[in-house]
């Protein structure tokens, strides 16, 4: 039987290249798009269902699927209120893992972030661990969450710092070994195809870090 996936944050750099490798799978004939607004994307698979996603539960008929995959997140930059950056980076993914238990949806892949740390001293960290942590206590069954490192794609929107730190981890990414190999950059592509692989997988492991995305 043909899939329904269902991605948040189908949008962003992440998101939009799922998006499309979902498309050109042959496994799936529905994908659920949940977003703030309507994307550019003209295909007979696609469902789109807008709103506010930090109110989730008003998606709840329509929440219902195979696969979710969550591909949110925020940056200092753009949410400095460490409040909303909470209800964002927190509040939707745990959200998404209640809606998996309550509609009987088994499979959720998440993207967190390498140093997710429930005990960081860094607010970013601290709260992509208690994330983590949410969600996994919701024991949907096949649950994977990713710990990428700096993200290396095309993006719509200029990020300064972000390509310098791209340019420079170019220069350092040979030399990173054993413990270090989670660090390297990882291109989003990457990233996504490791998403589908796991949702399709029968992998008991629920964390997953940058090097180890890069093995799948």
């Amino acid at each position: 039987m043909l899939k329904t996936a269902i991605i948040l944050g189908a949008s962003g750099l992440t998101g939009s290249l799922l998006l499309q490798q979902l498309l050109e799978d042959d496994r799936y004939d529905c994908i659920k798009l949940f977003g703030r607004s309507k994307i550019d994307v003209d295909h007979k698979k696609v469902q789109q269902f807008n709103g506010d996603l930090l109110r989730l539960e008003t998606f709840t008929e329509d929440f219902k699927g195979d696969e979710v995959y969550c591909c949110i997140g925020t940056t200092k930059k753009k949410t400095p209120n460490e409040e909303q950056y909470r209800k964002i980076d927190f509040g939707i993914p745990v959200a998404a893992a209640e809606l998996c238990k309550q509609n009987g949806i088994n499979t959720l892949v998440i993207i967190s972030s390498v140093g997710a740390n429930e005990k960081s001293s860094s607010f970013y960290l601290r709260t992509k661990g208690e994330m983590e942590n949410a969600v996994l206590e919701r024991k949907i069954p096949n649950t994977h969450i990713l710990r990428p490192s700096l993200i290396v794609g095309n993006r719509n929107e200029h990020r300064g710092g972000e390509k310098f730190s791209i340019a420079m981890m170019k220069i350092f990414n040979p030399i990173l070994f054993g413990g270090m190999k989670k660090y390297r950059s990882i291109k989003a592509g990457k990233i996504t195809q490791a998403m589908i692989k796991l949702a399709n997988s029968e992998s008991k492991k629920h964390i997953f870090q940058s090097d180890e995305i890069q093995a799948l």
